[in-house]
């Protein structure tokens, strides 16, 4: 039976970005997907590499601050994948923050960002309110911009995933998690693939599951501390049209959240929602409510749009995100990564809950060093935060 030094269950950007770090470590990796790479969260996200603006409203400066380092490297190691982008926050009579509060928040963001050059924020002059895109101008008090990144995250998985290939990590797809021992040595870990049943043992098993952690978890014997989470649907649809001059950064006219109009491939993309869901996660599918939703919010903005209904959309999807269970809108909810281990110095497992696609890095960071008195000493080979990340060809 083959031994790893570290075996992954997940194939999402959290699951890709640990064995990337594990492996860049000098450590032997194994990843387990089901499906296929990026198949859950990590396809279904914004698209954004960004630092959260909107979480500065609940003071979480020091996520904010690590996503936007982590934005930085992106931009330096992924040119190809991850491009700065213009976004764009309209500000009307109706609009719930006042324009000095969109105004501080953006001086505030800027700093964190530690004042990179092309990122100032600023106003953009009511004689050029008629270029942007057809944007609703009655009752528009201000409009103004910063900036941020995009992606794309199925690209993004595969590109790390494949650097963590390139320092010999090993990838098993399809591969289904079916069950694991914890012993004293390590973990032993069953799956199943094209050939059949198969195992290996680990020094360390990390859940990377997103939505089916604890699913896997209740798969591992003895059964390891679980975090109550709750499930949080998101749907983002696709017509065809464009918008040129960047990101629209807009709130939902019915409740205030926040809600992205962005080109994506030569068309426009709108999302997300937010619904708790407590189904099977492989049954998740937009909503109709949830499509004329974000129908609504396009054409509040754009009165070009007006006469467009849900039959004009092109292409919709849901994905899923985990948060720990707690009282009020998960829209208020931290974002902070949450690990669970079955124990807390050396570690034989450990679970991943939640987690951004911007922080991925930085969260794998952390992986490798609650882990690491549990796994023999090796030579570092590289810093993932100088490891290129061209896109697949």
């Amino acid at each position: 039976m083959k031994n790893y030094d570290v075996v992954i269950v997940g194939g999402g950007i959290q699951g890709v970005g640990v064995a990337q770090a594990a492996a860049a470590e000098g450590y032997s990796v194994l990843l387990l997907e089901k499906s296929s790479l990026a198949h859950g969260t990590s396809s279904k996200s914004s698209k954004l590499i960004h630092g959260g603006l909107r979480y500065l409203e609940n003071a979480e400066f020091s996520l904010v601050r690590e996503s936007l380092h982590e934005r930085k490297v992106l931009l330096e190691v992924a040119p190809d994948l991850v491009r700065m982008k213009r976004f764009i926050i309209p500000v009307y009579k109706e609009t719930r923050r006042a324009p000095w509060q969109i105004r501080i928040g953006l001086s505030l963001y800027y700093a964190l960002a530690n004042f990179r050059s092309d990122a100032k924020p600023g106003k953009i002059p009511r004689k050029q309110w008629d270029q942007l895109d057809g944007l609703r101008t009655r009752d528009l008090r201000a409009v103004f911009y910063y900036s941020d990144a995009q992606t794309d995250d199925r690209l993004l998985t595969e590109a790390v995933m494949a650097s963590a290939q390139s320092l010999d990590a090993e990838l098993a797809m399809p591969a289904k998690f079916t069950s694991a021992q914890i012993h004293d040595e390590g973990v032993e870990v069953h799956y199943s693939d094209s050939n059949g049943k198969q195992s290996c043992t680990g020094n360390v098993l990390i859940n990377a599951a997103g939505p089916w952690v604890n699913k896997v978890a209740h798969r591992i014997t003895p059964t390891p501390a679980i975090q109550k989470v709750e499930l949080v649907g998101g749907t983002h649809i696709i017509l065809d049209g464009t918008v040129t001059q960047g990101i629209y950064y807009t709130e939902s006219p019915r409740d205030g959240r926040a809600v992205f109009i962005l080109p994506w491939y030569d068309q426009i993309m709108v999302g997300t929602t937010e619904r708790t869901y407590r189904k099977d996660p492989d049954l998740l599918k937009p909503s109709r409510v949830e499509l004329n939703y974000l129908m609504n919010v396009l054409k509040h903005y754009f009165p070009a749009y007006a006469r467009h209904t849900i039959t004009d959309i092109t292409e919709a999807w849901a994905g899923l995100r985990v948060l720990p269970a707690a009282e009020g809108h998960a829209f208020k909810r931290s974002r902070e990564v949450i690990f669970r281990a079955d124990q807390p110095r050396r570690p034989r497992v450990l679970a991943i809950y939640g987690g951004k696609l911007t922080g991925y890095r930085a969260t794998a960071q952390r992986v490798m060093k609650r882990i690491r008195a549990s796994l023999p000493t090796r030579q570092r080979r590289a810093d993932t935060a100088k490891l290129p990340l061209p896109p697949n060809s």
